[in-house]
């Protein structure tokens, strides 16, 4: 199978990826997009001249985002409150060109539910983003060639799904492994869309920013950020030579979400703005989309545990 590729390598930045694109008329979602990463991915998508909606569960945090670029809005989301996903999409009225699920949260450090009783980063990460696809889907349906992106992470090759025991009943929890399995989820669900929704026109891929320093990783512990090489002894913030700003983080995001070079690509999974090789995931695996990340009949089984309990 041939790979997706695209000019722009690891260091591009979302703006110089959507260089020259023009998304006027086009509606955009962004779940997240008022910290980290979403920031970027909105200054991005809203200076290219689409209308941007920041969907967070504080609007009043995107306000500097608002002063400063036309047409973008903000609107209460929380993704861990089913009821908070449906009066969002029930407040929703036209098309919906992209779906950009970019929110998230990483490593809790103690096993937390919802009130769905699904794991907190599992509802956060991949049910509420499920939930919220759902939902919107006659509004992506109305819209032309219209796109969901789902934002996932490396962490996809460390853990898949976990179909006995999703939840951390009946093993112990663990905060990475809780994370990595949200977003080998996310990925799943990308390919889930890809499959049930091809024949309505809406295209589904995922991505990984890579690493960035964001508000995603306060709940991490010094050592566990000195692990990574991004604090030292002190505890003050480094930023390895493999580290990325925001700006570049949110590229491959908005390359899936509006840019032409990926016209008609679905189902996959992007890093660095290209199209990741499929491995077999493990702990010592550094790039590329874990067999199980992108796994038919998972998909198929994940979207069938989900629904009942959106539905």
């Amino acid at each position: 199978m041939t790979l997706t590729t695209t000019p722009f390598g690891p260091r591009a930045t979302a703006a110089e990826v959507l260089d020259g694109v023009d998304l006027s008329g086009r509606r955009v979602i962004v779940t997240g997009g008022a910290s980290g990463l979403g920031v970027e991915t909105v200054r991005a998508l809203a200076a290219a001249g689409a209308q941007v909606t920041v969907a967070t569960r504080t609007p009043a945090t995107a306000a500097p985002l608002l002063e400063d670029l036309p047409g973008v809005r903000s609107a209460a989301l929380d993704l861990a409150d089913l009821n908070s996903v449906r009066a969002f999409c029930a407040d929703w009225s036209g098309p919906l060109d992209a779906l950009v699920a970019n929110a998230g949260v990483m490593m809790l450090p103690t096993r937390q539910v919802n009130a769905q009783g699904w794991e907190m980063q599992l509802a956060t990460n991949y049910l509420g983003h499920f939930a919220l696809a759902v939902g919107l889907r006659p509004a992506l349906q109305a819209a032309d060639a219209p796109r969901v992106t789902v934002v996932s992470s490396g962490a996809q090759l460390r853990a898949g799904f976990d179909f006995d025991d999703p939840q951390f009943e009946h093993r112990p929890y663990d905060p990475f492994l809780a994370y990595a399995q949200s977003k080998t989820a996310d990925v799943l669900l990308a390919v889930g869309i890809s499959q049930r929704w091809a024949d309505q026109g809406i295209a589904a891929n995922a991505c990984a920013p890579g690493w960035i320093h964001t508000n995603l990783t306060r709940h991490l512990d010094p050592a566990t950020m000195q692990a990574f090489g991004a604090m030292d002894a002190d505890g003050n913030l480094l930023t390895p030579a493999h580290y990325k700003t925001p700006a570049q983080g949110a590229a491959t995001t908005v390359l899936l979400a509006a840019s032409p070079l990926v016209d008609g690509v679905s189902g996959c999974y992007f890093e660095d703005n290209q199209e990741s090789e499929v491995v077999d995931g493990g702990p010592d695996v550094q790039a590329g989309v874990a067999k199980w990340s992108i796994d038919p009949a998972a998909a198929d089984r994940l979207w069938d545990l989900a629904m009942p309990v959106v539905s």
